[in-house]
């Protein structure tokens, strides 16, 4: 849904009054479905065994669906040990939905393609055109997408099609082959069986991907074809309400997560050390393990908001290969704004140091922070670790001699090893291993605990996310990298999943996301001020002093 339908008015409410506002437009849009029908309490339609829930996605390859039951009539062409499967479309009269949104030619288009080719590899899908992995996705009466293809697909597609027009296609032929118009006791029976199969590939795909559905053109096609199976088939209205009352959840919880990150970012660096806090972290906080578990939580629920399609979509904006028109698909910036922690929590602990002139009150804050960070090791919490570690590491902070040869190193030094990014982290590597191993058996919420290195994940996703974009020789999709693509993604989400176990302090977890921090020059001047500077250092001193004096605080 538009952002600036939901900001609209912003300035003249206060935050309930917005939230409150921005509620209501979300309501008002995805209950349009129903203003005109009368209100009935049918039972819910009964679903097969086979129907198991999302969050039994799994990163798994198949090359049939779920159900093992693949009616289709597909062509095979024996080429070494590829099999190619094309899947004919049937034939229908029926009105095509949403005309307007540009979607009959490329039905028709599909419908006479004769080279609509999904290759397997040993029963696994490695490759396919695009409208063929689109036919894919689409339900009939017997048929319903393996989930863990449609994950992968609807994941990964948008490199290729964007979202709206995806879910326009999806229902035109879902349109033309189930003849949604026709009225006749045959017809009905049949889509009696098929409209909730259609209902069911609708939430999923809003629940897995809840922010494609911030784009109107999403949302005009949701109300299109809601409104219409709720009229074919009244027994789904419940299902269809659970639907747009769920996404309503998700989308007005981000609005307000969005709102709330923009007031803690406000005012969040400084040049003047005398706009810091007085409070010292080492007050705030009674043991380092209290501040870990506090960081755990804001890395949570921090991560809890990141949609897996944001990956995609943040790369996608920034590749000069794709058209300009795929790169208005990104809605959110919660990626963005998770890597923005990691930069304050730095900063953070490099400004609670130097904002110390004893030496002494210095010394305890380092040994804190060290602390602080192999806690984090223990619990799971990488990024936290690593963002303390690059602090600690920064120039201001490594160039305090003084204060260094008063801490028992040690212990750093072992926490600097392990995540040592020589041989591509692999020490690090290994140990994210053994976390995960931990997390799977465990029965203690607190060993379920997995919170990665995020750069460095994003680094690896981005990695597989440029392999995904080039198509083969034959023009094919190439959707083993879907696969791979969307196995690194599968886990990120069970990660992200995860429920914190510990007790929430909430004057802790603000001072640590709004507290004011350091610019960098601030606290290279900082610096300085606590231990002098050495020769080498007098010359980036005074340039120092003298750009601080003229820089608004």
């Amino acid at each position: 849904m538009s952002t600036a339908v939901i900001n609209m008015g912003v300035s003249s409410f206060d935050g309930d009054a917005y939230r409150s506002m921005a509620m209501y437009l979300y309501a008002s849009r995805l209950s349009a479905a129903f203003r005109c029908l009368p209100m009935m309490h049918p039972p819910s339609p009964t679903y097969s065994e086979d129907d198991i829930p999302l969050s039994d996605v799994t990163s798994e390859q198949p090359g049939t669906s779920s159900n093992g039951r693949c009616h289709r009539h597909c062509c095979h062409r024996n080429h070494h040990r590829h099999k190619h499967k094309s899947l004919p479309q049937t034939a229908g009269q029926g009105g095509i939905l949403n005309g307007d949104h540009g979607i009959c030619s490329s039905v028709e288009s599909m419908q006479d393609d004769s080279d609509n080719a999904l290759v397997y590899r040993e029963g696994h899908l490695v490759s396919g055109t695009l409208d063929a992995l689109i036919q894919h996705i689409v339900p009939t009466i017997d048929y319903y997408p393996d989930r863990a293809y449609l994950f992968a697909f609807l994941l990964s597609s948008r490199l290729f099609i964007k979202p709206h027009e995806l879910l326009g296609r999806v229902i035109a032929l879902c349109d033309v082959q189930q003849k949604l118009t026709d009225k006749t006791p045959h017809g009905k029976e049949r889509l009696t069986r098929f409209i909730p199969r259609l209902v069911q590939l609708l939430a999923e795909w809003s629940e897995t991907f809840p922010y494609d559905f911030r784009d109107e053109r999403v949302m005009a096609h949701v109300r299109g074809i809601t409104h219409r199976c709720v009229s074919v088939e009244s027994g789904v209205r419940h299902e269809v309400s659970s639907l747009l009352q769920n996404l309503l959840h998700r989308l007005t919880t981000l609005e307000q997560y969005e709102e709330f990150l923009k007031r803690v970012n406000e005012n969040a660096t400084t040049s003047n050390a005398d706009c810091l806090s007085t409070t010292d972290i080492t007050e705030l906080c009674p043991t380092p393990n209290h501040i870990a578990q506090q960081l755990t939580h804001i890395e949570l629920e921090r991560l809890s908001f990141i949609g897996p399609e944001e990956f995609v979509q943040a790369f996608a904006k920034e590749n000069p290969h794709l058209e300009t028109s795929f790169k208005d698909m990104k809605r959110t910036r919660n990626l963005e704004n998770y890597v923005q922690w990691f930069n304050r929590l730095s900063y953070l602990v490099a400004t609670e140091v130097v904002k110390n002139v004893k030496k002494k009150q210095r010394v305890k804050v380092v040994e804190f922070w060290i602390e602080a960070a192999r806690e984090c090791f223990n619990i799971g919490n990488f990024n936290s670790l690593m963002a303390i570690i690059a602090g600690l590491n920064m120039s201001p902070i490594s160039r305090l001699k003084k204060t260094w040869n008063k801490i028992q190193s040690g212990k750093f030094s072992i926490l600097e090893h392990q995540m040592d990014p020589s041989s591509n982290f692999s020490s690090y590597r290994s140990t994210l291993k053994a976390a995960m191993w931990r997390s799977a058996g465990a029965t203690d919420e607190r060993q379920r605990i997995v919170i990665p290195f995020f750069s460095l994940l994003v680094k690896d996703l981005y990695f597989l996310n440029e392999g995904c974009t080039n198509k083969l020789p034959n023009g094919h999709i190439n959707f083993e990298k879907f696969w791979q693509l969307a196995k690194q993604v599968t886990e990120f989400i069970t990660w992200k999943q995860v429920t914190c176990p510990f007790g929430k302090v909430h004057k802790t977890i603000m001072f640590l996301q709004s507290s004011p921090v350091l610019t960098e020059n601030a606290l290279a001047l900082a610096s300085f001020e606590c231990e002098p500077p050495e020769n080498h250092e007098k010359e980036r001193y005074k340039s120092l002093r003298a750009e601080m004096s003229t820089t608004p605080s």
